[in-house]
């Protein structure tokens, strides 16, 4: 039973648990086995392939810290279970910007952005986060600078955990403006599909947002602390090995577990030149979503807003509409007249398919 006191030469500041991260081993083994064969299964290597790279870190990572339990002041053990365990959730948060982009491909017309700019944009700003943890935690780590640089690197680490923040909020942001024009067409009620993608998409995000909050929090408690300090100053979330086991292990194995339950492609086409029409019963099959744009400048400006600076009328091909027979302009026009076509006819965007019959 954990006493919140520091165990002598522990680098964990407490003597490790023994049995959890055999469990937690386990149970990502698991999951990655299952992802593994749902990947061929439903042939989503390029959709979901990152959950079996995520299963093998987190896998490794809980190897490495049971090895780290029975000697847990060897400090190559300790860097190595912190570094994988550190290392999958971004690649999480990763795999659910491609989801989100396939989910934009699916119903095109409403989409804010470029859908394949979704991973993109964000995994850029990813990487800028990243760089700041990176440079942060050379300086903060580094006993030889001055304490002025040392302060420096602890301000970069704070700065990138609160920018991870503000990525998940705008994350969700531009999901739930994409959500809220498609329940404003009438597509969402009609449409369990996009439904069960868009949730699963919400309680992932809200799982790695919880994780992303203790670890603001564990940090901060770390940063106060300054040399001299004694074990008492230690923040409870540092103390106690029960917060990393709750906020970390366990939400990530809820999340990997989430979408084997869940798995995107349950509810998402094969690829992106499926697109659901304004019916939201109506597959359509097509070449998908195409910018007149260069491709620098998609990727400089997803949301073209030098476009609608501009006033031009829509950044891609409106294939949508002719498939449909060139109506419905506007957000929620055209769905009384689609209904009644049924989906029968095919049009220039594709052949017309019933969502039930889609794989």
């Amino acid at each position: 039973m954990e006493d919140g006191q520091y165990v002598p030469g522990s680098i964990y500041f407490y003597a490790p648990n023994k049995g959890a991260p055999i469990f937690l081993a386990v149970v990502f083994a698991a999951s990655g086995c299952y992802h593994t064969y749902q990947c061929i299964h439903y042939k989503s290597w390029r959709l979901t392939g990152l959950y079996v790279f995520c299963a093998v870190v987190f896998t490794a990572g809980f190897i490495v810290r049971e090895l780290g339990a029975f000697d847990y002041t060897n400090l190559t053990k300790f860097i190595v279970t912190i570094c994988l365990v550190y290392a999958a959730p971004p690649l999480y948060e990763l795999a659910n910007y491609n989801i989100l982009g396939r989910i934009l491909y699916y119903v095109p017309y409403l989409s804010p952005i470029h859908p394949g700019r979704v991973i993109t944009t964000f995994a850029f700003i990813s990487a800028v986060v990243e760089a700041l943890n990176g440079n942060g935690a050379s300086y903060s780590s580094n006993r030889s600078l001055p304490q002025s640089k040392q302060d420096v690197g602890r301000a970069l680490l704070k700065a990138a955990l609160l920018i991870q923040l503000v990525v998940i909020a705008l994350f969700l942001l531009l999901a739930g403006t994409f959500h809220a024009r498609c329940r404003r067409a009438g597509i969402t009620a009609r449409s369990p599909r996009l439904r069960g993608a868009l949730h699963t998409l919400y309680a992932s995000t809200g799982l790695l947002a919880a994780r992303t909050v203790y670890r603001v929090v564990e940090y901060w408690s770390v940063a106060s602390l300054r040399d001299g300090d004694g074990a008492d100053h230690v923040g409870a979330v540092v103390r106690y090995e029960a917060f990393f086991w709750v906020f970390e292990a366990a939400l990530m194995a809820a999340n990997t577990l989430l979408m084997n339950l869940r798995h995107p492609r349950r509810y998402l086409p094969e690829g992106t030149g499926t697109w659901v029409k304004r019916d939201g019963v109506t597959e359509v099959e097509g070449e998908g979503y195409k910018d007149r744009r260069r491709f620098w400048v998609t990727v400089l400006d997803p949301f073209d807003l030098w476009g609608i600076v501009r006033g031009r009328k829509g950044r891609a091909e409106r294939y949508w509409e002719e498939a449909a027979g060139g109506e419905g302009e506007g957000e929620g026009e055209g769905e009384g007249e689609e209904s009644k076509q049924g989906g029968g006819g095919k049009g220039k965007g594709g052949d017309a398919i019933s969502a039930g019959e889609a794989v």
